[in-house]
């Protein structure tokens, strides 16, 4: 069949049209440290904001069975859903807190994970406790803990799991209703750190840190990183994890206060490991990127209070106060 020219040049332009992909406006810029920056960051690398409007997002994880972004928004009591084709939109609310009234200035969920089932697995401030909801909803919300020895956490923050299936979180009072003077309703002394063993255990495993926040696990699962968002020691410490789950004595393994220079005065909130090591810490308004053996490496600086990241589909998407960012991985 004879096709003309013209008509093959709308087909051409169909097909162009049609595997556009959305442009996003960008924030930020990039600071390298370190040349081994580039080996995980490319060159052009721009942060892109595919959302925005929040009041405070956390939490961010990508859903690989379904490819879309859940992340939580404390103040408003939600996390959102975020994918290409649908923007954003409400995915649950309440996510923290389902009492009356006002509780908190954040009541809702903080750090949510995708656990070994598939399921979603919530820090929420105003329910205190750790629960865990099905994506299929083929069933409700359970609590996983709530209590250690009889006492109510006071507001589970971040969280992450081993392969093992032993969850750790981290447990400071940023979610009650008093926060760091909050006597009324704390129950625990400790702003702890604490383990869930796969029959259900709970063990508060660290007692000594002032402002237990971001939490993770090194690649091979042999190491805790708990970052302190404590203004006279902003570090992220390591603990080796012993055969039973719990820890060892801790040492640091990143101090931001030697980094004054390059990074201002700061700590960490959310951080993040990848398969090679290398940690992302939300920090400094951006992640500042750290290698395997401590050494800044550089900062993806969005320029705004930046709380969290995390992986999926090639990029690192990005909290950041009242955007949801990307940037594209090498």
């Amino acid at each position: 069949m004879k096709i003309s020219i013209k008509y093959v040049g709308m087909l051409v332009l169909i097909s162009i049209f049609g595997q556009a992909q959305q442009v996003y406006p960008t924030i930020g810029k990039t600071d390298i440290y370190n040349t081994k920056f580039n080996d995980i960051i490319p060159h052009d690398a721009k942060i892109e904001v595919i959302a925005t409007g929040l009041k405070w997002a956390e939490g961010p994880v990508w859903v690989k069975n379904g490819n879309y972004l859940l992340f939580s928004d404390a103040p408003q009591n939600t996390i959102f859903r975020w994918d290409e084709k649908g923007g954003l939109q409400p995915f649950l609310k309440p996510s923290g807190y389902t009492g009356l009234g006002q509780y908190s200035d954040e009541p809702g969920s903080n750090g949510v994970i995708i656990n070994n089932k598939g399921n979603l697995v919530a820090c929420e401030h105003g329910d205190r406790r750790i629960s865990e909801l099905p994506l299929n909803g083929k069933s409700g919300k359970i609590t996983l803990a709530d209590t250690w020895q009889g006492k109510r956490f006071s507001s589970p923050n971040d969280i992450c799991q081993s392969t093992n299936g032993t969850y750790y979180f981290t447990d400071p009072p940023y979610g009650l209703p008093g926060r760091e003077t909050d006597t009324e309703n704390r129950e625990i002394k400790e702003n702890g750190v604490y383990s869930i063993d796969p029959q259900g255990n709970v063990k508060q495993i660290i007692a000594n840190l002032n402002r237990p926040n971001g939490i993770a696990l090194s690649a091979d699962e042999k190491v805790l990183y708990v970052a302190q968002s404590d203004g006279q020691n902003p570090q992220i410490m390591q603990y080796p994890i012993k055969e039973d789950g719990t820890v060892g004595a801790g040492s640091v393994f990143f101090d931001f206060s030697k980094y004054e220079k390059q990074l201002g005065k700061t700590g960490a909130d959310g951080i993040k490991v990848d398969a090679h090591g290398n940690m992302y810490a939300a920090a400094a308004q951006g992640i500042v990127v750290i290698s395997s053996t401590g050494e800044l490496l550089g900062r993806l600086h969005t320029g705004v209070p930046t709380a969290n990241c995390n992986f999926g589909d090639g990029y690192l998407y990005i909290t950041a106060h009242h955007y949801i960012c990307r940037v594209k991985l090498k």
